[in-house]
C-alpha cells in the first residue's frame, strides 16, 4: 500500500468525508431520509430491471435502453450512498486513498454512461416517431448493443482520464473532503501541487460529455417536435408526445440538477453545491423508475401481469 501511494506521489493515506452537514440535530433525521431514498432507489430500479427481463413484450429497443438506465442508476447510487449514510451516524467517516480513487472512478464511469444512455434513448424516440417504418431495421438488437457499449465506453474513457490525472497529484496534509463523496472539484481543492492539467482535462472532458449529449438530444427533439406538430389528429399528437414525456422529465432532472451543481461549485459556493448535488446524485436515480413506471402504459400492464402471476402461485 505504502509503495503504491508513493508511486502516485501522495502523502495522504486516507481522506475524511465531511458529509452533507455538520449540524448534530440534523444527522439522525437526514440518515432516515436518505436511507429511505436509497431503499426506494434499489427497489425501484431492481423492480424495473426484473420486470423488463421477465416480460417478453418489453423486449424492445426503448426498454432495452431503460433496462440499462436502471442498471446504471442502481450501481451509481450504490457507489456513494453507503458512505453517505455512514456520515450521519459516525463522527469521523474516513475513506482510504485507494478507496477514494476507486469511488471517484466508479462515480464518474456511471454518471458519464448515464449521460450517453439518456442520449441513446432520445435517438431511439427520434427514430420511433420520425421514421416509424424503418424503426425495427434502424434500431436492431445489434445496433442497440453497439450504442449501449459506446455509452459505457465513453463512461470508461472519461472516468479513466479524470482518475488518471487525479492520481498524479500530491495530497500533503489537508485530507478533509468537503463533500459526502470523492468528487473531482472537492479533491482538487486539497492538492498541494499544481492542478492546471486536471483543470484542463475537466474543461475538455466535461465539455465533450455535456456538448455531445446535449446537442444530440436537442437536435433529436427538434425533429420530434416538428414531426408531432405535423400530425393532424389531436389524439395522434397526444400519443406521440406521451412516448417522449417520461424521457423529457428524466433528462431535465439529470442535466438540470447537474448543471446547477457545477455552476454553484464554480461560483465558489461549496455548501450550496453539496445541497444541489443531492438532486443530481440521490433524487434522480430514485425518481427515474417512478417516472417511467407511473407514466408508461406498457410498464403498468407488465406490472399487473406480474402481480396476477404471483397471486395465482399463492393460491396454489
Amino acid at each position: 500500500m505504502i509503495s503504491m501511494l508513493a508511486r502516485n506521489g501522495s502523502f495522504v493515506t486516507e481522506f475524511v468525508l465531511a458529509g452533507l452537514t455538520d449540524r448534530p440535530e440534523l444527522q439522525l433525521p437526514l440518515f432516515y431520509l436518505f436511507l429511505m431514498i436509497y431503499i426506494v432507489t434499489v427497489l425501484g430500479n431492481c423492480g424495473l430491471i426484473t420486470m423488463i427481463g421477465l416480460n417478453p413484450h418489453l423486449h424492445t429497443p426503448m426498454y432495452y435502453f431503460l433496462f440499462n438506465l436502471s442498471f446504471i442508476d442502481l450501481c451509481y447510487s450504490s457507489v456513494f450512498s453507503p458512505k453517505m449514510l455512514m456520515n450521519f451516524i459516525f463522527e469521523r467517516n474516513s475513506i482510504s486513498y485507494v478507496g477514494c480513487m476507486t469511488q471517484l472512478f466508479l462515480f464518474l464511469f456511471f454518471v458519464i454512461s448515464e449521460c450517453y444512455m439518456l442520449t441513446s434513448m432520445a435517438y431511439d424516440r427520434y427514430v420511433a416517431i420520425c421514421n416509424p417504418l424503418l424503426y425495427k431495421a434502424t434500431m436492431s438488437p445489434q445496433v442497440c448493443s453497439v450504442i449501449s457499449f459506446a455509452a459505457y465506453g465513453m463512461g470508461f474513457a472519461g472516468a479513466s482520464a479524470h482518475t488518471g490525472c487525479m492520481l498524479r497529484l500530491t495530497f500533503c496534509n489537508a485530507n478533509v473532503i468537503n463533500h459526502y463523496l470523492c468528487d473531482i472539484l472537492p479533491l482538487l481543492q486539497l492538492s498541494c501541487t499544481s492542478t492546471y492539467v486536471n483543470e484542463v482535462v475537466v474543461l475538455i472532458v466535461v465539455g465533450i460529455n455535456i456538448t455531445v449529449p446535449s446537442f444530440t438530444i436537442l437536435i433529436s427533439y427538434i425533429f420530434i417536435l416538428a414531426n408531432i406538430l405535423n400530425i393532424k389528429s389531436t389524439q395522434g399528437r397526444s400519443k406521440a408526445f406521451s412516448t417522449c414525456s417520461s424521457h423529457i422529465m428524466a433528462i431535465s432532472l439529470f442535466f438540470g440538477s447537474a448543471a446547477f451543481m457545477y455552476l454553484k461549485y464554480s461560483s465558489g459556493s461549496m455548501e450550496q453545491g453539496k445541497i444541489s448535488s443531492v438532486f443530481y446524485t440521490n433524487v434522480g436515480p430514485m425518481l427515474n423508475p417512478l417516472i417511467y413506471s407511473l407514466r408508461n402504459k406498457d410498464v403498468k400492464v407488465a406490472l399487473r401481469k406480474s402481480l396476477s402471476k404471483f397471486q395465482r402461485k399463492d393460491r396454489f
